[in-house]
Order: structure tokens, then sequence, then C-alpha cells
């Protein structure tokens, strides 16, 4: 059983190098709030931005 499971995890990547890409721009491109990865069965599937504006 164990063994099953880590072969469908090994057959997908996690998370792609163009979605690291993506993650990276991101964070260079908010200067405050927060980046949420929602992960489904070990899968990057979803990246959620929000961006805060401080008002002085």
């Amino acid at each position: 059983m164990v063994e099953d499971i880590n072969r469908t995890y090994k057959k997908k990547d996690t998370v792609s190098q163009c979605d690291i890409e993506k993650i990276l721009q991101l964070v260079k491109t908010i200067k405050y709030g927060s980046i949420t990865l929602v992960i489904q069965d070990g899968v990057l599937i979803q990246i959620e931005t929000s961006e805060k504006i401080r008002l002085k």
C-alpha cells in the first residue's frame, strides 16, 4: 500500500520550473501581502495572491 502511494507521488511533478518562476515573479512584485500555494494530492494546483495597500 505504501509503495503504491510513493509511486503515485513520484510520477507527478509537485512544482514545475514554470510554477517556481511564477512564484518568484509574484514575490518580486508584491510589496505587502501574501502568496498562498494550494496543494492537492501532493501537486501544486493553484496560486493565490493577496496584496495589501498600506496607508500612512
